[in-house]
């Protein structure tokens, strides 16, 4: 799933959603949509209390975040006020946003916290190889196995089905509903996320750090 190949698709849709936002500041909306996201990671966390319905506001919470996270840049580009400020405070919001949501999760009770502490730093490190190329002059990687943008709408989705497993549909599972056995192992619909993004998020670190170190000119010779 790599929804950064989609740019061009979704930037006319993209450009007709900002209409409505152009009189916002884009980094007001920087900071909406980290709100958002920091909201998301408060709720899981009460899951441990209330129960794994409140993943349903969870995942209605990360996807507005991850659409206002989006607009901001278009806004920026709209109304001329994109520069170097905007770019930095979007992706330093961006990775806090990151952490708050994975911190909730991981005390959720509902997804193993070494898997999503191990899921967070392989996150943070996608992240950044993909600026750090930048820093060095190799430009910007969003390309990977798992960008933000997937992220975001796999974070969405799998919320979305733990909440949705804790109401008492007629096909929903008998206690304990949320859970899975597998060669005798019990996991969570998020734990097979939560390796995923471990997984998906280590390939994308190293393949964005292999591509730039690749664009990189080779050392000068040192003196004789």
């Amino acid at each position: 799933m790599v929804l950064e190949g989609y740019r061009a698709w979704a930037a006319p849709r993209l450009e007709r959603m900002a209409r409505p936002f152009l009189g916002f500041g884009p980094d007001r909306l920087s900071w909406l949509a980290f709100a958002l996201c920091v909201a998301a990671g408060l709720i899981a966390f009460v899951a441990r209390w209330a129960g794994a319905w409140v993943f349903l506001p969870v995942a209605a919470l990360v996807f507005a975040g991850g659409l206002f996270d989006v607009l901001d840049g278009e806004v920026a580009r709209r109304t001329g006020r994109a520069g170097p400020r905007g770019d930095f405070l979007d992706h330093a919001l961006d990775r806090y946003a990151d952490v708050a949501v994975l911190v909730g999760i991981a005390f959720s009770t509902y997804a193993n916290p070494l898997l999503a502490l191990l899921a967070l730093v392989s996150l943070l490190l996608a992240s950044y190889m993909g600026t750090q190329a930048q820093a060095v002059g190799a430009g910007r990687i969003y390309r990977g196995l798992l960008s933000r943008a997937d992220r975001l709408v796999l974070m969405t989705l799998f919320a979305f089905l733990l909440g949705d497993l804790a109401l008492p549909w007629p096909w929903a599972p008998s206690a304990p509903w949320v859970r899975l056995s597998a060669f005798g192992a019990s996991f969570t619909v998020l734990d097979v996320l939560m390796l995923w993004f471990v997984l998906a998020g280590q390939i994308t670190a190293l393949s964005r750090a292999a591509q730039a170190y690749r664009s990189l000119p080779p050392r000068s010779p040192g003196p004789a």
